[in-house]
């Protein structure tokens, strides 16, 4: 029943009553509000409490009303099947109402109601709401400051949700909303420009007055809406870059002296500077990201160029704490050094090509760009530049060494980890590997020898946290980023010989510092680490691993990592030290408290594992390990993750000894691959993997794992998600558990085919088809369908369906007979549009002949095994056929020897190779060779039965037999008798 006006009185109750902190009260209200919101009409009863002047005073009320309207917005604007959703009627009228209550004054209602708008328009627009834009554009003329800065709010939300959509028409609509806003936009942003500044010179010449209160909320409104405004031109796809570039680097200049002035006196408009001057910066650099030629033009890049570049080397004193702004401005000058499209050139014209080319007019502009940033950047401003981002952006500040002293473990991760663009510091070092990447032939030298600078500055004998010490890190630092480049002018042998092995004998605290660069050193430059310094550089690790300070120590572990990871890496000269690694390991993670610190040991844990042969001696350490992780873990699926997967490296490591581990990693899988568990979706993934790995490196399977495959046909009955892993569990309990497992699941193993077959693509069939002995219908579908001429996946699943009952065919004939005959089989074949002509025999027939040379040759001699046992049933028609039948026994006979033969040699090579003694566990490939070779296939002889079955043949068809056996073509038949060993 749809509601009316008279309903109002009881919605603004239930509003009001499901903010009530009295629960017996709010949970009452909050379900009738949730019954209430698919009723038609309910809409409208929030709009009008949102907009009912006598209720302006009842922002909580109003807010949560519109709130609900947004959710019902969400859930129900849109026709659906299972709703009847608002009417066309009732969404006239929320339209109306909602462009005619656009002076909210509660910045946070009309904050939702700009996204409301939004949402709606995502779907109405163009279509259901055409007059949206033009009946903002005319609220606009006539609007005061505060409806102004509404319009602009729902203009930037309505903007910012179409400009997501992808569809061509879509996009067409963006772009014509594009030139229709943009000037306008683009002209009130300049007046509000000039009214800002004016305001802005009013306030500094005013400071004690209170008379100006009012109109300096007036012009914070103004700036507000400024910053609509601009928000709104960088969404827009219509930017003249030579126009607008200069007038907001313009702006970035007029605002930047206020940055001080109002930072004690004024911080609400201290805060708009700072958000004004940072979003100013980022629209330039999302201009030149996205039109990089106009933006190389002489009247823009080189002047935003050298802007910024100066306020890197030269900041005034009155900015330089203005951190935000100066990463922005290193930003633009990195994505300018970077930029591919302002690359030189190296490809010429072609001889006598005629006219200029849209790629040649580009590589005009590179080569003229590439000159400018020459002319800009020459090699003395360069190498300021580089020592400036090493000497001061490089240099640890009082209060990073505060914040390292009061938490090394937190530290640690804001340097590590941190987005480069979030932080000075890291945003100077990115900065400083692009620029020592363009000029590493002028940049190697100066960096060698600040380096050198450093390191007599300040000997090992340094102690005291001295403006040395801090140098000496930034240069260490220096060093690190760039480690492939200055190879070529520092040798690492030598460096680490010192220098670096004396920063390490010394283990005062202030030291820390530059061992945890040291550490930083010692993994970047792996790649330079030669045979003769892989033993002391290992030892200096595992060390630094053991450092009192968790910085040092996390710092070494990450490096430790990089090395046992390299391709390089000599576990001959690690192997003494796996130990003191491990234990050293096991401590540390006692040690941390930062979840991020506990990810970090269990991957360096993991990795060891993976990479080093000697991982037995130490399990019985490891698994008490994996226990407490496991316990300290809880709800935290990252780690959980990291852990799957240090245990399945584990197992894999252990081999068949992995039982010795049962017990901390079965109720682990246990908990991973049940679908009903809260962590599921995170950890199923990495369960899976870990599920299959202890099957296929077990040496039996206990009763635990045989109650754990049920839970794979819930997890296939949900998706196909992870089929492949499935299909490999499956093979390994089948070859694993044989028939006892069979016995036992064979109803769910059944089941889980049974969603397979069918339901997957070709790929995911494929897979499946090794393990595949059941639900022989479907299959037969697959088999005598067609449209597999141009699909070789098709094919090779059509080829290996009739392998499978080729070999139905010659282990139970009368099973296939009977199941060709069933009426259930014939009207399946039907409505899946198969056509099976007289007999679906003799369809099989005409399949095995087809795709004879599309099967490997164990399922070539079932085929010929089928097909020779097609001749004593009594099917008049296969005379037809007689000679492509003999044709294909007689190729399968002549060609098969020699491939059976290798395959059997390689068998019993696997096998005797293996064989190390009579305890020796069978691996899983030689438990699939010995299943192979004990196939009844490889053990029938095709030469007899092709031989008794064509006397069969003979007698049960006389002269038509004859017949067709003349009408063979000489040369076949003469191969035949060579294969049938007749005179």
């Amino acid at each position: 029943m749809a509601l009316s006006a008279s309903d109002l009185p009881a919605i603004y109750s239930l509003l009001t009553n499901s903010m009530s902190g009295d629960e017996s009260v709010r949970k009452p209200a909050e379900a009738a509000l949730a019954q209430c919101e698919a009723r038609p009409g309910f809409c409208s009863c929030l709009m009008e409490i949102i907009s009912a002047k006598d209720l302006a005073s009842q922002v909580d009320v109003r807010l949560l009303a519109s709130v609900c309207f947004k959710n019902s917005i969400n859930r129900y604007w849109r026709n659906r099947r299972d709703s009847s959703g608002i009417s066309n009627e009732e969404k006239v009228h929320l339209r109306h109402k909602l462009l005619s209550h656009l002076r909210e004054e509660n910045y946070q209602i009309a904050l939702t109601l700009a996204v409301l708008i939004s949402k709606i328009a995502r779907i109405d627009y163009p279509k259901e709401w055409p007059d949206l834009f033009s009946v903002l554009g005319q609220q606009l003329q006539s609007a005061d400051v505060l409806s102004s800065h509404r319009i602009f709010l729902i203009l930037f939300r309505t903007l910012k949700e179409l400009s997501t959509k992808r569809l061509p028409a879509g996009q067409r609509t963006f772009a014509e909303i594009s030139s229709h806003l943009f000037d306008y936009s683009w002209q009130l942003w300049q007046c509000d420009v000039q009214t800002i500044l004016h305001g802005f010179t009013t306030i500094t010449q005013n400071f004690t007055s209170n008379a100006q209160e009012q109109q300096q909320e007036e012009l914070y409104l103004i700036c507000e809406r400024w910053l609509l405004c601009l928000k709104i031109i960088r969404q827009l796809e219509v930017r003249p870059v030579k126009e607008v570039s200069p007038v907001l680097l313009n702006a970035i200049q007029s605002f930047l002296p206020y940055y001080s002035s109002f930072q004690k006196g004024h911080p609400k408009f201290w805060e708009f500077i700072k958000r004004a001057c940072i979003k100013l910066m980022k629209v330039l650099i999302v201009i030149q990201e996205t039109h990089p030629f106009s933006f190389s033009d002489k009247s823009v890049l080189p002047v935003v160029m050298l802007f910024c570049l100066n306020k890197i080397k030269d900041p005034e004193p009155d900015v330089i704490s203005f951190e935000p702004f100066f990463i922005q401005c290193m930003v633009l000058v990195k994505c300018v050094l970077e930029c591919k499209e302002y690359k030189r050139s190296l490809i010429g014209r072609v001889i006598e090509e005629n006219g200029a080319t849209l790629e040649q007019m580009k590589k005009n502009i590179s080569n003229a760009v590439n000159g400018v940033l020459t002319s800009l950047l020459p090699s003395e401003r360069i190498i300021h530049l580089c020592n400036v981002l090493i000497r001061r952006y490089f240099v640890l500040t009082p209060n990073d060494l505060e914040a390292w002293y009061q938490n090394p473990e937190l530290f640690h991760h804001e340097q590590d980890m941190v987005q480069w663009t979030e932080k000075l510091r890291p945003c100077a070092e990115a900065l400083y590997i692009v620029l020592f990447h363009n000029h590493t032939e002028l940049l190697g030298p100066v960096v060698v020898s600040i380096l050198q600078e450093a390191m007599n500055g300040c000997p090992t004998s340094v102690t005291e946290l001295t403006p040395g010490l801090l140098l000496k890190d930034a240069a260490y630092g220096a060093a690190a980023y760039v480690y492939y480049e200055l190879s070529n002018y520092l040798s690492f042998k030598d460096w680490f010989n010192g220098a670096l092995s004396l920063d390490l004998s010394n283990d005062h605290p202030n030291m820390r510092i530059i061992h945890r660069k040291v550490a930083l050193i010692l993994g970047q430059w792996v790649s330079e680490i030669k045979d003769d310094t892989k033993r002391p550089v290992y030892c200096a690790l595992i060390k630094l691993l053991q450092d009192k300070d968790l910085s040092v120590g996390l710092a070494a572990c990450r490096s430790l990592c990089l090395h046992i990871e390299d391709a390089n890496f000599s576990e001959k000269e690690f192997t003494d030290l796996l130990p003191i690694c491990w234990d050293s390991c096991f401590k540390l993670v006692e040690e941390v408290q930062e979840f991020d610190s506990k990810v970090q040991i269990l991957n360096l844990v993991s990795i060891l594992i993976e990479h080093v042969t000697e991982v037995l001696p130490f399990a019985n350490k490891l698994v008490p390990f994996f226990q407490k992780v496991w316990e300290d873990s809880f709800g935290e699926s990252l780690l959980q993750i990291q852990l799957l997967i240090a245990l399945k490296n584990f197992v894999v490591a252990l081999g068949y000894q992995s039982p010795v581990c049962y017990d901390v990693l079965l109720p682990i899988l246990q908990k991973g691959i049940d679908i009903n568990s809260p962590d599921e979706l995170n950890l199923l993934e990495d369960s899976m993997l870990l599920w299959e790995a202890t099957l296929c490196h077990a040496p039996s399977i206990v009763p635990q794992l045989y109650a754990y495959f049920p839970c794979l046909v819930e997890i296939m009955e949900r998706s196909f998600d992870h089929l492949e892993v499935g299909i490999n569990i499956i093979d390994d309990y089948i070859i694993l558990g044989g028939m006892e497992f069979l016995s036992t699941h064979a109803s769910n193993v059944a089941k889980l085919l049974d969603l397979i077959v069918g339901n997957v693509n070709d790929s995911g069939l494929l897979s499946t088809l090794p393990v595949i002995d059941t639900l022989i219908q479907k299959l037969m579908v697959v088999c005598l369908s067609g449209g597999d001429d141009y699909e070789p996946s098709k094919t090779t699943v059509k080829a290996s369906s009739a392998a499978i009952f080729a070999r139905i065919l010659v282990m139970n004939t009368n099973f296939l007979a009977q199941l060709a005959a069933e009426s259930s089989l014939l009207q399946l074949l039907q409505n899946s549009g198969v056509s099976i002509g007289e007999n679906v025999l003799l369809g099989l027939i005409d399949v095995w002949l087809d795709k004879v040379d599309n099967v490997s040759s164990v399922q070539r001699k079932a085929y010929g095994l089928a097909l020779s046992i097609i001749l004593k049933l009594r099917l008049p028609q296969i005379l037809e056929k007689l000679d492509q039948i003999l044709s294909v026994c007689t190729s399968v006979i002549l060609g098969s020897n020699d491939d059976i033969s290798e395959e059997e040699s390689s068998g019993d090579n696997t096998i005797s190779s293996r064989a190390h003694g009579a305890d020796t566990i069978p691996s899983r490939e030689l438990r699939r060779r010995q299943i192979k070779f004990s196939d009844p296939i490889n053990q029938l002889s095709l030469e007899a039965s092709v031989r008794e079955n064509l006397q069969t043949c003979a007698a049960l068809y006389g002269e038509s037999f004859n017949a067709a056996i003349s009408s063979m073509h000489p040369a076949a038949f003469a191969q035949l008798k060579q294969a049938l060993k007749m005179p």
